[in-house]
Parts: structure tokens; sequence; C-alpha cells
């Protein structure tokens, strides 16, 4: 039995309250005093309840905004590395596609230049080592990665600290033994 209650605070706006049947004997038996369950109460009592009812919807409303934040803000972060990896994979076959005389091998620096006609090249002498009698513009230095992935000079350093710290996790994955059960050994007071 559905009833619709205005609330004191919100008299424009009514919230409906689902009372549950009335039904003197379920299954068979009187569990209550029928009198008591028919009867009309304190309206406040509906009141009461439908404000409750509205506090209910308000709070799940709320919890589904707050999920909603979440999973959006989840979805812009996945979003800008996606950009990030189609910039880099854009970078690594421009990169690949350079002119080069040379077969290039993962782990070394290159560095690139570029040549009047426009023509950008892969060189493994360095600005520096050239000095003063450097023939082309530099436009800069690359480390071919073992993925064939290019990491430019300022992320090196960074990018090698990455992989040192995966290899060692991948090497202490390998050693582990290969008991199956839990291990609470150091967390009990035996």
């Amino acid at each position: 039995m559905d009833r619709a209650v205005s609330l004191p605070n919100q008299p424009d706006r009514t919230t409906t309250v689902t009372l549950v049947e009335n039904s003197p004997n379920p299954s068979g038996l009187e569990l209550v005093s029928s009198y008591q369950t028919t009867r009309v109460g304190d309206p406040m009592d509906l009141v009461a309840l439908a404000s409750q009812v509205q506090k209910g919807d308000d709070f799940i409303k709320a919890n589904a905004c707050n999920k909603l934040t979440v999973i959006a803000d989840q979805i812009r972060y996945l979003q800008e590395q996606a950009r990030k990896v189609l910039e880099d994979a854009k970078r690594d076959a421009d990169l690949h596609h350079a002119a080069c005389n040379i077969v290039k091998k993962p782990g070394n620096m290159y560095y690139l230049y570029e040549r009047p006609s426009g023509q950008k090249y892969f060189s493994i002498i360095s600005p520096q080592e050239w000095g003063s009698s450097c023939p082309h513009p530099f436009i800069g230095a690359f480390k071919l990665q073992h993925d064939m992935s290019w990491t430019p000079i300022e992320e090196v350093e960074k990018r090698d600290t990455e992989i040192a710290i995966m290899d060692k996790l991948l090497n202490q994955q390998i050693a582990l033994p290969s008991n199956i059960g839990p291990n609470f050994k150091g967390l009990c007071n035996e």
C-alpha cells in the first residue's frame, strides 16, 4: 500500500511511502493485534517514515554520484594514458623511419640530425664529439630500448631506473619458493 506524504521542511514535494500490506492472519496466524495494525496512528509517524525514505534516497544518489565521479576520474586518467601511448608510438615509428647507415642495436644511444633537404638521420656521433664541425642541426638524442621503443635522452636515467626495478622484481619472483600454502611466519607471536 503506497501513501504520498508531504515533508514539513519541503511542503511542495511529496514522497511516496510503501507500507506493508495489511493482513490480519498472515499464513493463517494472527501475529499482532489487528486493532493496532489497522488503526490510523499518529500522522507524524508517517511523516517520519517518509523523511527516512527521503534520506535513504538522498544517500543512495550521493553514493552513486561519488562512485561515478571516481569512475570518471579513472576514465580521464586512462584517456590520458592512451593519448601518451599513441604519441610515443608515433614518435617511435618516425624515429625508426629516420635514415641510418648502421645497424641499430638496442641499448645504444643514437643522435638525430637534419640535413638542409629536411631528411632526418641517425648518427652514433654526438654533437659534443663533433664540436664546432657538426655538419647539420642536432634534433635530439635517443636510446633504443630492447623492446625497440625509443627513449629521449632526458628520460633515459628515469627509464633505466624503472627497468632495473622491474628486473630486480622479476629476478626475486623467479627465486621465490614454490610453497603454495600461506606463510604467517613472523606475523604471529610464536
